[in-house]
């Protein structure tokens, strides 16, 4: 039981520290950072972040409408649960993918060296897609 507890605990902390993060990339993309260096990274973060934000509501949402049409079965007690993710979180957390998304792409027009923030955000935008499709795979859901 202590192993369960301690291991939420361990989550809940690292959640914690990816909205900090989240929220520092989102202040650097406003504030307009440039740079050679730091361009490429902000691009390759941003847009990883709003893919992964993206794809996390939608599947909320979208296991939320399988539940509501009864293709998905949850237990009745998990259904208020299952309304919050529907309808609250997951538009949430799509509209956050959308506008780091929007970010990154104010951002990329002023890139010194748009080619290479344009690869970089590519790469992390697919990276996230990958990190997404391997947690499953680990047994990490």
């Amino acid at each position: 039981m202590e192993e369960q507890v301690t291991w939420f605990v361990v989550t809940l902390w690292v959640t914690g520290l990816l909205k900090v993060a989240g929220g520092l990339l989102g202040l650097t993309l406003a504030r307009g950072v440039r740079g050679r260096a730091v361009s490429p990274l902000l691009q390759f973060a941003a847009w990883g972040a709003g893919v992964l934000l993206f794809w996390h509501g939608t599947l909320f949402v979208v296991q939320g409408f399988l539940v509501e049409t009864g293709s998905v079965v949850l237990a009745p007690d998990l259904l208020p649960v299952s309304r919050w993710y529907t309808y609250l979180w997951g538009p949430w957390f799509m509209t956050g993918g959308i506008l780091f998304a929007l970010a990154a792409r104010f951002d990329l027009g002023h890139v010194p060296d748009r080619r290479r923030g344009a690869l970089a955000g590519a790469v992390g935008g697919i990276g996230a897609l990958g990190l997404s499709a391997a947690m499953p795979a680990a047994g990490v859901a």
